[in-house]
């Protein structure tokens, strides 16, 4: 089997457009060997994921996306894999996340239904974008069925026409409190997508080395976020901090620049990173 995996997959759990079931089905149709289903601030999916990949012969990796605050920075995103989900406690936190993302698109719809209304256009009811989500409801649905109706013409158009200007702000933890329970749930925390943070490397390699100071386990190292001069700059960041390295596609499905298991490049992401992470808990749990 090809050795290769995918550690960072949406399902409709969260604002991806696909089943858990189905990412799984598309995993096992490219040769992958392992994913991680994380969806954001919902660990919904991983049990349905779980039964299909034990059926298809691929393993599937316990995962969580948290939307998290660090210094006035808002909506970094931390990775929590090889995770307790069924953890009560943390289920009581991810459902506060529920309900504020339902009460954040239900507010976000209300702005757009009313630019809708000036430019003497249909408004869209909320249940239609939650017919679409399936699940938690993320802007990418809203923006399917923007553009269902004939009010965009592309994701990225309701995203510029109407999603953008409507923004509601996120809920979010502070990163030192989302790391600690990611390791109170048996979990490794990693850092998505480095560069979405700040463009300045500087800052960037500042903020990382506090991360890491205050328990940040690694780097998501391989994304589409990163060029081949970034992965060099990350890789050696990592090294020098004690810091292990995933990488994952982001897949969430609306686009059709995305695959699963692909990235920038052609590059792919190696089963060793998995082995590397199972270490990490090994030695967590050891702690």
């Amino acid at each position: 089997m090809n050795k290769y995996v995918d550690l960072h997959l949406h399902s409709h759990y969260s604002d991806g457009l696909r089943a858990p079931a189905e990412l799984v089905r598309m995993a096992a149709d490219k040769g992958l060997r392992a994913i991680a289903i994380a969806d954001h601030d919902s660990v919904a999916g991983i049990d349905e994921a779980l039964e299909v990949g034990e059926l298809m012969g691929v393993e599937v990796i316990p995962a969580v996306e948290l939307s998290v605050s660090y210094r006035g920075l808002r909506d970094v995103h931390l990775l929590g894999y090889l995770i307790d989900h069924h953890d009560p406690l943390f289920a009581a936190r991810l459902e506060e996340f529920r309900i504020s993302r339902d009460d954040r698109g239900r507010a976000i719809l209300e702005r757009i239904n009313a630019r809708l209304s000036g430019e003497k256009k249909k408004n869209i009811a909320y249940e239609e974008v939650l017919a679409v989500a399936g699940g938690s409801v993320g802007r990418p649905h809203i923006a399917r069925v923007l553009i269902k109706n004939g009010h965009a013409r592309s994701i990225e158009d309701a995203f510029e026409k109407y999603l953008e200007p409507c923004n509601v702000p996120k809920f979010h933890i502070h990163i030192a409190e989302a790391i600690a329970e990611i390791k109170r749930i048996g979990g490794v925390a990693v850092l998505a997508h480095p560069p979405s943070i700040s463009k300045n490397m500087v800052s960037l390699k500042e903020i990382i080395r506090n991360l890491s100071e205050i328990g940040l386990d690694g780097l998501e190292l391989f994304s589409n976020m990163c060029y081949k001069e970034d992965i060099i700059y990350f890789n050696n960041l990592a090294s020098q901090l004690g810091l292990l390295v995933t990488g994952g596609s982001d897949y969430h499905g609306f686009h059709d620049d995305e695959e699963i298991g692909k990235l920038r490049g052609g590059i792919t992401v190696p089963y060793e990173l998995v082995e590397r992470l199972r270490d990490a808990q090994d030695k967590l749990a050891a702690a």
